[in-house]
């Protein structure tokens, strides 16, 4: 689909807003994909400085041993809120704001199949993380029985909040339930003529995928929050052992949701680093098929391995061995994607501006979360390592290195063609440097904590953990510094800038590329000659 034809599409659907009402009332009735695209990846930044700052909160106490910022039950209020914010509010948002902004465009549509409704799945949200904050200031507190509210800590012992908190979850669902039939609605029914299944770009692929996803798992949360507000105010005993509930049966119906989430949360990443890789190596990606069934098999496999969070209940070994290798299966498909980028970028003509330099960086760091991940999934050595710090670097690496870094090399990779202006290339790779050193200075030292046996969620620990918390807690405050950079670049390249041509990472659309003199080992960067 030419570049013309996306933005003859687009300005036909621009004139919904001749004299459409200006100002405030246009972004409140909106229809068009490109303001609601905008709208999501904003609320989805403000949601992630508020998670931030929660995160802060975690890291100033934990600074040093002793209680020294917060009250314990406030701490935990903050490590539950923190996480639902950056789960829901930050990533979720953020890939369906990317969603809206770039599906239309590639599948040469006019806008999304459903637009009224694409435009009430927004603005319930903000409703949601109202309620959900509002609730920190009640009498009792906030939720304070971490994110994935195992009973009976939601149950028996949670605050009277937890009915605000039981309410925002399923206001968010209901908006990620919509978000996602809109997307498949769209992909099925509204791409150009000849654009077969297997012509679709990867970014569609994986958004179609972790679409069924959400409608498959969504219900299920739902089901479990519900299942958690009978129990605390009605009088119900689902998960209260003394009326014939199980506690445990919580866990099993909240990680058949969980697990297939942490891949909702991953799998339109894929599809970024699947664009930006072969546009900064000028190179077609390497095993397109293979990348679309690896999606694919992800996404089946998600739903096999969810007791692998719960290793530690006292499951039959059966079942422990059939978590462990489902799990560890599920690290094949990833493989393949992993490979098949280095197989792109091998002598391409590669070069280095930011969202390529974030994209390299999410295949280093997110394979050093999956790397993490395959220790945890081994039975006996997860019985060492369940509830450490180890598991908090795990999935950190995963959703901070993998989900936010790819979610900040789409906005770098895409903001020439949403704003028409270049952002400032050194701004972006101070924030980069900042970014890339600060995370791994926070996270990476929690693998050691672990492996020592601190726990997580705990606002004290023992002594000998203060030196390595000390420098992880420098770490977190630095890298939430870092991403002040990134809305100064942000609002500057909205403001103005060096104007955006047609291609402006000069890459090699449509050309075969064939490798006429090859490269000597030692100078990859000298460019391939174009036969």
């Amino acid at each position: 689909m030419s570049t013309t034809t996306h933005d003859t599409l687009a300005t036909a659907h621009d004139d919904h807003h001749h004299g459409a009402p200006k100002g405030l009332m246009r972004w409140l009735l909106t229809t068009n994909h490109k303001d609601i695209g905008s709208l999501y990846l904003w609320f989805s930044f403000i949601m992630f400085l508020t998670g931030g700052a929660m995160a802060m909160v975690i890291r100033a106490e934990l600074f040093q041993p002793g209680l020294q910022l917060v009250e314990p039950n406030f701490f935990n209020q903050m490590t539950t809120v923190h996480g639902l914010i950056m789960v829901f509010g930050a990533v979720m948002p953020a890939f369906t704001g990317l969603a809206n902004w770039l599906i239309p465009m590639m599948i040469g549509a006019p806008d999304m199949a459903l637009p009224r409704m694409n435009n009430w799945s927004f603005w319930i949200l903000p409703f949601a993380f109202t309620i959900l904050l509002s609730s920190l200031f009640m009498e009792g507190g906030g939720p304070n029985f971490g994110w994935t509210f195992y009973a009976p800590l939601s149950t028996t012992y949670s605050p009277d909040s937890t009915a605000l908190f039981v309410f925002a979850i399923h206001i968010m669902g209901i908006s990620s339930i919509m978000g996602a039939i809109n997307v498949i609605v769209t992909i099925v029914n509204l791409r150009a003529p000849g654009m077969t299944w297997m012509k679709l770009p990867l970014f569609v692929w994986t958004w179609l995928i972790t679409a069924f996803l959400l409608i498959a798992v969504m219900p299920v949360l739902a089901g479990a929050v519900t299942m958690v507000l009978t129990d605390k105010f009605f009088g119900t005993s689902f998960f209260d052992a003394a009326g014939g509930g199980d506690p445990v049966m919580f866990q099993h119906i909240f990680w058949f949701f969980g697990h297939p989430e942490v891949y909702i949360m991953i799998l339109p990443s894929f599809g970024i680093i699947s664009a930006i890789i072969p546009t900064f190596s000028r190179k077609k990606l390497f095993g397109y098929s293979s990348m679309v069934y690896a999606t694919a098999s992800i996404a089946v496999l998600s739903f096999l391995v969810w007791a692998h969070h719960m290793f530690t209940t006292g499951m039959p070994v059966f079942a422990e061995l059939f978590f462990m290798y489902c799990t560890m299966l599920i690290a094949v498909p990833t493989g393949v994607k992993v490979f098949n980028w280095v197989a792109t970028m091998w002598r391409g003509s590669m070069t280095f501006e930011t969202p390529m330099l974030f994209a390299v960086a999410f295949i280093i760091l997110f394979t050093i979360g999956g790397f993490s991940g395959l220790m945890l999934a081994i039975t006996p050595a997860d019985f060492q390592y369940h509830d450490t710090y180890f598991v908090v670097a795990h999935f950190h690496y995963v959703l901070v290195t993998g989900a936010i870094f790819s979610i900040m090399a789409a906005a770098y990779y895409w903001l020439p063609k949403w704003t028409g202006n270049m952002y400032n290339e050194t701004l972006g790779k101070w924030h980069f440097w900042c970014s890339v050193i600060s995370v791994n200075v926070l996270f990476f030292p929690m693998h050691f904590l672990g492996l020592a046996g601190m726990p997580r969620r705990i606002p004290d620990y023992a002594v000998q953990f203060a030196d390595v918390n000390q420098i992880v807690s420098i770490g977190g405050f630095a890298f939430g510094l870092s991403q002040f950079i990134f809305l100064a670049v942000v609002l500057k390249c909205i403001k103005g800038g060096k104007p955006a041509g047609d291609n402006p990472w000069e890459a090699a659309e449509g050309l075969e590329w064939t490798i006429a003199s090859p490269a000597p080992y030692h100078s990859f960067t000298t460019p391939p000659e174009i036969k």
